[in-house]
């Protein structure tokens, strides 16, 4: 049965030594590799940062370039432009101080350039502005194009109408302005002045419009600063239901008497007209016929031109773009850039992207630049973010972030299958064979040797061979402890067996010495006395350790006198005491003294030098009485003189030796056969009478002496 683990030893320190470096070494490979990554993140961040800082100077250039291109000058100084949905239309400041509308090409180029015409469905265009230089004149430019058939033109003088004319024969144009209250409208029919056979070009010779638009009175004569030129080419333009559609080019200059008289009061007022947003103009090429229309600027579906608005189309995510006036603080315009399909990012890769440096980023980078144009200087600034760069990155490392998980999770499944599947079963095979160690030292192998099983830890790899070797090894200790254990009881019932048949013969030699005085009755009661001890209970040891004394008093002068006169009957010669006479009670059992006293004295016997006596002393203190018994022999290893009152150590006397009375482990013949008990009989016997036994090297020979307790 598997032994639980809470019954096994724990371990020390030292025994987890290996596990703690395996485990710090996948640990360490863990922090290495989020290191890597951190380090990854950390240098693609700063690069990423750098390549921001270009790139958004890269985007301050191409806004300046476009800002400072006429186009670009003319969204500036119309922030308002950009939305066709503003019916009639309202003229805007050109970033040049006219336009030379007597020349086709000029005024084509000038409207080109500056961008200013909305585009219709019909293939039409319009751009309807006024001079950056008020001294031009305070007119109103009207310049675009249309597609039709030939064009037809009128008999109406430049100077003057002949008698009524009607104007539904011919082509004619049709403008009208609202402005501060007032709506004036002018009618300017076309004027052939082309040679046959070139290009058809004329005058837009301009009327005030009569209250019957289709019929120019009589007395009608032309506005003296209405100026305009229409130009067809010669080639289709477009084909429709078979029908060849030509373009036509206008130039108008409309003239605005409220803008040349502003210019002659003081103070002046200044240029462009605060009201020229709300300044209403309307355009219409008007076909022969009644109300047949030809292009019309109110026409809906048009586009206008390009507006500060489209730059941010030119911003990257997180950045924003503030112009003003050099001459005022605040802003007239603010843009930022439109938000961008973002994939999602992990919030937890965001929040370790914002820790990583490089640090002090918080300040968006600033990127300022001067436009000049006609009316003034214009400060523009474009202001970056780098939360932008952050959360783009974030968008990358999320995606990356799977193959360091993945690297983790290897890392972990690694680790966890050589835990579980290694590291574990060595850990408990370490501990139960620590157990087990720990039993067999003790002496204590029948209680958990013959319980503790490996059996579960067998297997065909290495540790499940090593296992399976070490369960075989406790089978067999298992069956060595149950061998041991039978012939220890077998051992026991034969020394009962053999103190029972030595019982009989000494109670016989006790009747053949009655008397109390006789030394042989004396040493047959010791023998009676040692058979009931040795061979009474389980083992030597266990009878002596358990053997119950009778401490009494005792003369121990004449104890020892009597030791050393009887010495010779136990084989032990030259035993010299000199008694001092007088009596000296101690507490004492006197069999068992006698006993450690022999043990003593048979030990000093077999280590003498020969010829020698041993001496027996008494030596009396004020409590206690000490018997020295000296020899003259070899000297006992210093380190040895506690063990040798162990029971079973037995050994060579001298240098190195260890010797116990009688017994020896091998050295000579005399010394085979010997158990190793003598001295620790001794020492249980005085212990057990509240003495002491100990041995001490002294000059030519060893002292042991024996103390014991006197009686007052």
């Amino acid at each position: 049965m598997k032994r639980k683990a809470t019954s096994l030893p724990h371990l020390g320190v030292a025994a987890y030594g290996r596990r703690a470096l395996f485990r710090g070494a996948f640990l360490l490979l863990i922090a290495a590799t989020l290191a890597l990554a951190a380090v990854l993140l950390g240098g693609e961040k700063e690069r990423s940062y750098a390549a921001y800082r270009q790139s958004l100077a890269g985007t301050a250039a191409q806004l300046a370039a476009r800002l400072r291109h006429p186009a670009g000058q003319l969204a500036l100084l119309n922030p308002n432009m950009g939305d066709p949905a503003v019916i009639p239309l309202r003229p805007l400041l050109l970033p040049f101080g006219a336009i030379d509308f007597d020349d086709p090409n000029k005024a084509r180029q000038a409207v080109e350039t500056a961008g200013c015409s909305i585009q219709y469905a019909d293939g039409g265009s319009i751009c309807i502005a006024v001079g950056s230089n008020p001294y031009a004149g305070g007119f109103i430019y009207i310049v675009g194009s249309f597609l039709s058939g030939a064009l037809t033109p009128s008999t109406v003088s430049s100077t003057r109408a002949p008698g009524g004319t009607d104007l539904s024969t011919s082509h004619r144009a049709r403008v009208s302005l609202a402005l501060r209250g007032e709506r004036m409208r002018w009618i300017a029919p076309f004027e052939a002045q082309s040679a046959p056979g070139m290009a058809l070009r004329g005058r837009l010779t301009g009327f005030v419009e009569p209250e019957s638009p289709e019929l120019l009175p009589a007395n009608a004569r032309a506005v003296r600063d209405f100026r305009g030129w229409l130009w067809q080419d010669a080639a289709c333009a477009s084909t429709h239901s078979g029908d060849c559609l030509q373009r036509s080019f206008f130039s108008i200059r409309l003239p605005v008497e409220a803008y040349r008289d502003a210019l002659f009061q003081k103070p002046r007022p200044a240029w462009p007209p605060a009201d020229l947003d709300r300044t209403e103009v309307r355009f219409e090429m008007l076909a022969p016929g009644k109300g047949v229309v030809l292009f019309d600027s109110n026409a809906a579906g048009a586009t206008a031109p390009a507006s500060l608005s489209e730059l941010a189309a030119l911003l990257e995510p997180g950045e924003s773009l503030a112009v003003r006036s050099a001459a005022v603080a605040k802003p007239f315009l603010n843009l930022r850039a439109r938000a961008a399909d973002v994939e999602v990012s992990a919030p937890w890769i965001e929040a370790v992207l914002r820790r990583l440096p490089p640090s002090g980023q918080a300040e968006a980078p600033l990127q300022e630049f001067t436009v000049r144009t006609a009316v003034g200087d214009f400060v523009a600034e474009l202001r970056g973010d780098f939360r932008a760069v952050d959360r783009a990155l974030s968008v990358t490392a999320t995606r990356m972030s799977w193959f360091v998980v993945a690297m983790l999770g290897a890392i972990a499944l690694a680790w966890l299958v050589i835990e579980i599947g290694l590291i574990r079963r060595i850990a408990e095979l370490t501990r139960r064979a620590s157990a087990l160690s720990q039993t067999l030292q003790s002496g204590d192998a029948d209680t958990l040797a013959a319980k503790l099983d490996v059996a579960d830890l067998r297997g065909r790899d290495e540790l499940g061979l090593l296992a399976g070797g070490l369960d075989d090894l406790l089978k067999r200790v298992r069956e060595d402890v149950r061998r041991e254990q039978i012939r220890a009881r077998q051992e026991r019932d034969l020394w009962h067996a053999v103190g029972h048949e030595i019982m009989s013969p000494l109670q016989s030699l006790l009747a053949l010495h009655p008397a109390a005085g006789d030394p042989s009755r004396r040493y047959v009661e010791r023998m009676q006395q040692a058979v009931r001890v040795l061979y009474g209970t389980a083992s030597p040891g266990e009878a002596i350790e358990a053997a119950t004394l009778v401490a009494g008093r005792l003369d121990l002068d004449a104890f020892l006198r009597n030791v050393a006169d009887n010495a010779t009957y136990a084989g032990i010669a030259a035993v010299s005491y000199v008694s001092g006479g007088s009596n000296v009670p101690v507490r004492a059992d006197e069999f068992p003294l006698e006993d450690a006293v022999a043990h003593v004295l048979r030990n000093a016997d077999r280590f003498r030098f020969a010829g020698t006596a041993i001496e027996l002393t008494l030596e009396l203190g004020a409590t206690t009485a000490v018997i020295a018994i000296h020899n003259r022999g070899p000297l006992i290893d210093p380190a040895a003189l506690e063990r040798i009152f162990e029971y079973g150590v037995s050994g060579e006397a001298g240098a190195g030796s260890i010797e116990t009375g009688t017994d020896r482990i091998a050295g000579s013949a005399n010394a085979a056969g010997h158990r190793g008990q003598g001295l620790f009989v001794a020492k249980t016997y005085l212990a057990k009478m509240g003495g002491t036994i100990t041995a001490e090297n002294v000059e030519g020979g060893v002292t042991f002496r024996m103390t014991l307790q006197r009686i007052t």
